[in-house]
């Protein structure tokens, strides 16, 4: 894929925005809730956001540009992920347990694109339905939408790469997408309280040993609701697949 001159100009700039906001606050040291991070740290997770939503944006754009008919998969996608991710379970003090969605836009679209639509449903999900918030929006866009896409996009091609079945595969990167983002929404909350007798690392294995009985299960659930979905659209949206070269057309 190849960007134009202004395009490139937009994408540096906002990764230049991100060093800015980022790295000169001074610190005081999977939807996790409104208020809950200290101030620096929501800024510094917001910023670094900001490139991949840039980013993602632009490629959205682009492929309605090339093809209008994937704006319905692209709804379905993002619907996808606003369903199953509301259903939460609570689980660590300040956050919640639930399926991300995001492994199935991920393998569609990219995790550009899939930061984008993992962005808006966050923000739809703090303000109509108080899960999440809007100053733990970009640490939350960081391990549900971007995080967890590139594990799940990168687990996907080299299945395929490796000729593994793909509804092995996408069951694979699915569940393993999810619970990258759950890790990394516990590395989030352990840097932002971290233990006083062992630091950041002790945190972030009480994080993670909390996470595990709630998350394991949903990830597999997860995996196999991405499966069926899979094959529905193989059946339904199958010139779509083929469009975005997900699927080859057949002799």
């Amino acid at each position: 894929m190849k960007y134009s001159k202004t395009e490139k100009k937009i994408i540096v700039i906002s990764c230049v925005l991100a060093v800015i906001l980022a790295f000169p606050q001074t610190a005081s040291a999977m939807h996790i809730m409104e208020g809950f991070l200290p101030v620096t740290h929501s800024i510094f997770w917001s910023a670094v956001a900001i490139p991949f939503l840039v980013m993602g944006v632009i490629k959205i754009r682009k492929l309605l540009q090339e093809n209008r008919r994937l704006l319905v998969l692209l709804a379905m996608a993002g619907a996808f992920v606003f369903i199953i991710s509301a259903l939460k379970v609570p689980s660590v003090t300040g956050s919640s347990s639930h399926m991300t969605g995001t492994g199935l836009a991920a393998i569609l679209f990219g995790p550009m694109v899939t930061s984008v639509l993992g962005a808006i449903v966050l923000l739809f999900q703090a303000l109509l339905l108080a899960h999440g918030g809007l100053t733990t929006l970009g640490a939350n866009t960081i391990s549900m939408a971007v995080i967890g896409p590139l594990v799940a996009i990168l687990l996907y091609k080299c299945g395929m790469k490796l000729k593994i079945n793909r509804s092995v595969t996408i069951f694979i990167a699915a569940a393993l997408g999810d619970l990258f983002a759950y890790m990394i929404t516990a590395g989030q909350l352990a840097v932002a309280y971290p233990s006083e007798g062992g630091g950041v690392m002790e945190s972030l294995i009480l994080f993670l040993g909390v996470f595990a009985p709630t998350q394991v299960p949903l990830a597999i659930l997860e995996g196999i609701l991405t499966v069926l979905i899979f094959i529905a659209l193989e059946k339904f949206a199958r010139q779509e697949l083929q469009d975005i070269g997900i699927l080859e057309a057949r002799a």
